[in-house]
């Protein structure tokens, strides 16, 4: 009896310990920035969110951030698809590789950037001279987002590549369907649940992205500033009021993208 009081005992406090850093560390900030971007009325939250160089940032962070998930969502594919169908030398040290972005901070993958792409720098050079500029300009947001949201297309995928069933396709072959047939209408379908969440994923981060980004984007306001950047230079504006409605902004944006994810995997794993 006594062994099965401490059992209750032990999981009530190990959930209740859970529910308190599920609150303090996620609940109230998410409170606290709705709180304070409302405190002073709606009229000077609507002044915030639509000033106009607010709501150019938002604009530009929301385009590149689409153009950077499209990119990750052929390129997750195409990757996932070599490193799970194909075996050749390497493979295991490229797969563990695809995590970096995960490990690394991304203020180092912004350098990297700056240093592999800049003025000074081959490629930097070579670009000028065909007249065009990548660093401080919109590509060099585009490959910063693609870089911290690289491995979230490729890790979705591959788990549904792994338990698709190779009947399947061996039927379709034997049936006389051609590669591309195959592939578009019984191997697509199986991994499109996981193309879809990880490019929502990736597109969820690309809009937060902060450290990789603000090296490389020269941060001229209404051409290359970007949300999470603008967001900063508020609060060092001792406008703290404007930074939490844009931020509200991003972060209503982003509960959308991750009810949608959930609303995904949770009919794929009712199939």
């Amino acid at each position: 009896m006594n062994l099965m009081m401490r059992s209750r005992w032990w999981s009530f406090g190990f959930r209740s310990t859970i529910m308190l850093y599920f609150i303090v560390l996620i609940i109230l900030p998410i409170i606290g920035i709705y709180t304070q971007s409302f405190k002073l009325g709606w009229g000077p939250f609507w002044d915030s969110i639509t000033d106009p160089l607010a709501w150019k940032a938002v604009l530009l962070t929301i385009k590149l951030s689409v153009i950077a998930t499209v990119s990750n969502m052929l390129l997750g594919t195409m990757i996932g698809w070599v490193l799970i169908r194909y075996r050749f030398p390497g493979r295991r040290l490229l797969n563990s590789l695809v995590d970096l972005p995960f490990a690394l901070p991304t203020a180092v993958g912004g350098l990297m950037i700056l240093l592999l792409l800049g003025p000074n720098s081959f490629v930097g050079g070579l670009a000028d001279k065909l007249g065009f500029q990548i660093v401080f300009h919109e590509p060099a947001i585009i490959i910063a987002m693609v870089f911290v949201t690289f491995p979230f297309v490729i890790r979705a995928v591959q788990p549904l590549l792994e338990e698709m069933d190779k009947s399947e396709e061996e039927a379709s072959y034997t049936l006389g369907a051609s590669k591309s047939r195959t592939f578009f209408q019984v191997i697509f379908p199986s991994m499109l649940p996981g193309i879809l969440s990880g490019s929502m994923l990736a597109f969820s981060r690309a809009l937060a992205e902060f450290g990789a980004v603000v090296l490389v984007a020269g941060n001229i306001p209404g051409k290359t500033l970007i949300a999470s950047v603008y967001i900063f230079g508020e609060i060092e504006s001792d406008n703290t009021q404007g930074a939490a409605a844009t931020s509200v902004l991003l972060l209503t944006l982003s509960f959308i993208i991750l009810w949608v994810v959930n609303l995904v995997q949770t009919r794929r794993a009712g199939k």
